[in-house]
């Protein structure tokens, strides 16, 4: 029994010392990758760069995607004047050059007669809402629009801009093509300087208005 596992020993013994060891595969790999670089490297004319990778000049880096520009907020909506559509029909605009011809003329012949009885204000004396203030007794009636609106708010809104000037404004609502529109009115004034001044004060304000004239 002794000799037989001997002589197992032994077969292991010399089975095992047969084989080929793992650092001589090592070895080999590597002698095959450096037999294969330096074939490359005569075959390239000796030049090592040329078996570095190379950068392509047509290449462009990726294009970020532009950040979307915020677009402005939308303006505000403007009220739409619309002086002459909405008159009446006993009622003309009064021209500017006209009104201001008037004036002077209104304005000399009060220079000829110093003693003649100065004419109220009549602005101070205009209702803020309600019917218009009465109208002289004779001749034409002189009036201002600052604007026709289709929303009442509209007009409200021009009505208390036109106070902080000093000015007294009202609201009237009117039956127009079916629908109904607000028209901003001041006066009557009984002449053309006291209209003239009124509008100008307007004017100073960057308060558009137009000037009637009412038989």
């Amino acid at each position: 029994m002794a000799a037989r596992r001997n002589g197992k020993k032994q077969a292991r013994r010399s089975g095992g010392s047969g084989g080929t060891p793992g650092w001589m595969y090592a070895l080999g790999g590597l002698a095959v990758g450096l037999g294969i670089a330096g074939f490359l490297y005569f075959r390239n004319g000796g030049s090592v760069d040329d078996l570095l990778p190379k950068p392509n000049p047509a290449a462009r880096a990726p294009v970020e995607p532009e950040t979307p520009v915020a677009q402005d907020a939308p303006e505000p909506r403007k009220p739409k004047y619309d002086f002459y559509d909405v008159l009446r029909e006993n009622e003309a605009v009064f021209p500017d050059a006209e009104l201001n011809a008037q004036a002077a003329a209104e304005a000399q012949a009060a220079a000829a007669t110093p003693d003649a009885p100065v004419t109220p204000d009549p602005v101070a004396a205009a209702p803020a809402t309600g019917t218009e203030a009465a109208a002289p007794a004779s001749g034409p009636r002189y009036l201002i629009q600052a604007g026709a609106f289709r929303s009442s708010t509209d007009a409200d809104a021009l009505k208390a801009r036109i106070a902080l000037t000093g000015e007294i404004a009202r609201v009237e609502s009117a039956e127009i093509a079916g629908g109904t529109i607000y028209r901003v009115r001041l006066g009557p004034y009984p002449n053309a300087s006291t209209l003239a001044a009124a509008k100008q004060a307007l004017g100073n304000h960057g308060i558009e208005a137009v000037a009637i004239r009412a038989q």
